[in-house]
């Protein structure tokens, strides 16, 4: 989580970033995003140059349109040049900064469905949960980010939204913790890109279109936001819910009641 002078640079930049005018723009917006993040959080001498407090402002930001200026659509560009031209606490902070607004801005490129795009990325998150094979395919560095790539969009058949496919692209190739990791970030940043919350509901069972939208409308009058609710079905708990929503867990599981019952008889 980005702190201080970093957090403040990235309100400001994603702030800019709802300017596109089409979808289109939204989805070029973030590609071209994600790829200035992967450039600089590789080149360590760039990143270094770009986030140089003791360097001008203005000389930050006309290094940065000089690298990029032949690669971005101005509205990149600009957006670029802005984040060089800013206080950063971190180095890498400039590049997170810049994924976290390209994840912004390609889900808001699925327009009224952007809904759909959280939900496709937690249901890619469980297929890659539930298969080992699958995850030490997608870990196996000996393999090409590409080849890796294309080895889970190629599980999803087509069948998700473009800007789903992108998420995941760049989950599998962004290089930096496990793909699980990365699709659960994506997944918060999707829900707050469209002022939502994210609740996991834990429950024995599958729950009916009744009881979740009764969840969710408890939820929302709890947490007073909209809240994306996705659905985990584990029989191991016998009955009842666990719902985890950003660092809170409501545990009313059977085996969670039956796991105090014991604790108070072992006292």
């Amino acid at each position: 989580m980005l702190r201080g002078a970093s957090a403040d640079a990235l309100a400001e930049l994603s702030q800019q970033a709802t300017g596109t005018r089409t979808l289109a723009d939204a989805a070029t917006l973030g590609s071209q995003l994600f790829g200035v993040a992967d450039v600089v959080r590789r080149d360590a001498a760039l990143r270094r140059a770009m986030t140089d407090s003791s360097v001008e402002p203005e000389a930050k930001s006309g290094l940065a349109r000089a690298v990029f200026g032949n690669a971005l659509d101005e509205p990149a560009l600009a957006l670029v040049a802005d984040a060089a031209s800013r206080r950063w606490i971190s180095g890498n902070d400039l590049p997170d900064a810049l994924e976290q607004v390209a994840v912004a801005a390609t889900v808001r490129s699925a327009g009224a469905q952007g809904n759909q795009v959280g939900d496709e990325l937690f249901s890619v998150k469980q297929i890659v949960a539930h298969d080992v094979a699958l995850r030490g395919a997608l870990s196996d560095h000996s393999r090409s980010a590409a080849d890796r790539s294309a080895l889970l969009l190629g599980l999803l058949g087509g069948k998700t939204l473009p800007a789903t496919e992108v998420l995941v692209g760049q989950a599998v190739t962004r290089g930096r913790g496990t793909v699980e990791s990365a699709l659960q970030e994506y997944l918060d940043l999707a829900a707050e890109a469209l002022d939502e919350g994210v609740a996991t509901v834990h429950t024995a069972r599958e729950l009916t279109a009744d009881e979740q939208q009764r969840l969710v409308a408890a939820l929302k009058k709890q947490y007073a936001r909209d809240i994306q609710l996705h659905v985990v079905v584990d029989p191991e708990l016998i009955g009842g819910l666990r719902v985890e929503i950003g660092d809170d867990v409501i545990d009313g599981t059977v085996a969670n009641r039956l796991d105090d019952a014991r604790r108070r008889l072992a006292g």
